[in-house]
């Protein structure tokens, strides 16, 4: 099978036949699958899903009767309650059976017509992994437009991948990938950079039309922004000390404690020789650099223990031996 199309979605009932025919129109020249997963929707959006599945058995088993083979098919998941994107990537990362996968909102806002493109882009040119890039977005430009700016130069920043559009919705891989990384949170806004810590480093970029939302409405809200900026911070941790925490923790202390030693020592020094040449001088705990070094004191020392007690537990993990192998001879 060529593709995989991954089409997490919640409350889209009006768009998916739309979707759908869209998607067929597209990939005429594809062996695809297309997986729904519809996160916890409440307006009969797996309804329609049981539809299109049902419709597309038809059409197979119409194909083998006329010896020919069916080149889609419509699969679903639903989940019991409404968990985020993150989660239905993940379930459908681990469906996927195509040998490129494909991902896309199913708003009807991420057109079809560009994945051609982007499966030539990974096939004849060894992308592991292309993203789209909204270069003329729909949305209003006070809430999103502005926020999407200013959160893309920020992951750009941190992550030193060169994409515009982070979190666009739209992507391709190769199957590879996707069964190599674990999406969790709502850590979907850096699959990006997730696949470049697991070694897939050719990631790609294409500018993809993005059209104005025809039925429902947006289900983000201004503080996705606030929430993906602390998310990346975390994952950037994460991936700088995730495995190696006393590095972090350890130094920080270390220095914090020097710079309370160093003030403490200043100060009883201070007192000693303004004491020696008969000098007014201030009791110690008068000082409030006193105080200064002993907050610096004991957060060298927390910060230290945090360190060591990270440490114990990335140690204990299972996983702290687990490694991207490419290939073996």
């Amino acid at each position: 099978m060529d593709l995989s199309i991954i089409i997490p979605l919640y409350n889209e009932a009006d768009s998916l036949p739309e979707l759908k025919a869209w998607i067929d129109r597209a990939l005429k020249d594809f062996s695809y699958e297309i997986i729904f997963v519809d996160d916890g929707s409440t307006d009969g959006s797996w309804d329609e899903i049981s539809r299109l599945a049902s419709l597309a058995r038809n059409d197979k088993e119409e194909a083998r009767n006329d010896k020919e083979g069916a080149r889609n098919n419509v699969r679903g998941i639903r989940f019991r309650r409404n968990y985020g994107k993150s989660a239905a990537l993940y379930e459908g990362f681990a469906a996927a059976e195509g040998e490129i996968v494909v991902t896309m909102d199913a708003d009807l806002q991420d057109s079809p017509e560009e994945i051609p493109e982007m499966v030539r882009m990974i096939r004849e040119e060894g992308y592991d992994l292309v993203s789209g890039w909204k270069q003329h977005r729909k949305d209003n430009a006070l809430t999103k437009n502005l926020p999407s700016k200013l959160y893309n130069a920020t992951a750009r920043r941190v992550t030193g991948i060169k994409l515009h559009d982070m979190n666009c919705g739209l992507k391709a891989y190769r199957q590879e990938v996707v069964k190599n990384i674990e999406v969790y949170g709502e850590m979907h806004r850096y699959i990006p950079y997730l696949a470049k810590n697991a070694g897939f480093s050719k990631i790609g970029e294409k500018p993809v039309h993005h059209q104005k939302r025809k039925y429902g409405k947006s289900k983000f809200g201004v503080d996705r922004f606030v929430n993906g900026l602390l998310d990346l911070m975390s994952l950037w941790f994460l991936s700088r000390f995730g495995g190696k925490p006393m590095h972090f923790f350890g130094t920080s202390g270390i220095l914090m404690f020097l710079v309370g030693f160093v003030m403490t020592i200043w100060i009883i020094v201070e007192k000693l020789v303004l004491q020696g040449r008969g000098l007014h001088y201030r009791a110690v705990t008068d000082q409030p650099l006193f105080y200064l070094a002993l907050v610096a004191l004991v957060l060298g020392v927390i910060l230290f223990l945090a360190g060591f007690i990270g440490e114990m537990v990335s140690r204990s993990a299972a996983g702290r031996n687990s490694y991207q192998i490419k290939e073996r001879l």
